[in-house]
């Protein structure tokens, strides 16, 4: 039950919600479906079978992130895969390569990594993080105003 070795954590349901709370450090990797909100840390890879993820402005993520839909305000150490949509509020920090097929980037989000963007999520998996190219295909980048 509290073994060393690493652990999956799984949420079954579809539609349902997971919260990590800020007082949360988690070393593992994460699949699930649903929607999961991080507010805490997590050391591992997180993926989606069908999902949407939300990192906090007080999170920390050290892994790669796959799902659907993914809106980050806290800071991520990987690359991300948003298949769907990606939402960077003002306060996200990626230090890692960006891979989407909508981007929104408010104000203050930073990308420490490249964007490339693919059609319709069209992601090769794990081998393409070895043979990244220079994409010549335009961004899709949606910038919010300030209010």
């Amino acid at each position: 039950m509290f073994s060393k070795s690493k652990e999956t954590v799984s949420n079954v349901k579809s539609g349902s919600t997971t919260l990590i709370s800020a007082e949360t450090a988690i070393t593992g990797d994460i699949n699930f479906s649903g929607t999961v909100h991080i507010e805490g840390r997590v050391k591992g890879n997180i993926s989606a079978e069908h999902g949407i993820l939300t990192i906090a402005h007080s999170a920390a993520i050290e892994g790669d992130i796959r799902a659907q839909r993914v809106v980050i305000d806290g800071h991520v150490r990987g690359n991300v895969f948003a298949e769907e949509h990606l939402e960077l509020a003002s306060r996200a920090v990626i230090t890692g390569n960006v891979f989407y097929s909508v981007i929104e980037m408010t104000k203050g989000s930073q990308v420490n990594g490249s964007l490339e963007y693919h059609p319709n999520g069209g992601f090769a998996g794990p081998q393409l993080l070895e043979n990244t190219q220079s994409s010549e295909h335009e961004m899709d980048i949606v910038l919010e105003a300030d209010n």
